[in-house]
């Protein structure tokens, strides 16, 4: 057998085992397709929610007003997750 002939043999094994690898890799991956279908979902109304600050300020507005204390709590929550974001951030980044 020519070298070409080899060649091109190879080539036609390695093509079909990369679609056997991609057949599985999208088998294996498909209960992950409900998890990433709900982290888009709520990527999406977080987009909804920044594009209609108005909403958002209403909201907030109508919770300091109606049940300051519950506004309260969320606030200080809202502070503690905020700073404690901030601090796991400058963590990663000093990483080398």
């Amino acid at each position: 057998m020519s070298s070409a002939m080899e060649l091109a043999l190879k080539k036609q094994r390695l093509v079909f085992r990369s679609a056997a690898l991609r057949q599985a890799l999208a088998e294996d991956s498909r209960p992950l397709q409900t998890v990433f279908s709900a982290a888009d979902k709520v990527g999406d109304g977080l987009r909804w929610l920044r594009d209609r600050p108005q909403l958002t300020l209403a909201a907030t507005v109508a919770l300091v007003v109606l049940r300051p204390r519950t506004a309260l709590r969320w606030s200080r929550r809202g502070y503690f997750a905020w700073t404690a974001l901030r601090k796991v951030q400058s963590l990663l980044r000093k990483q080398p």
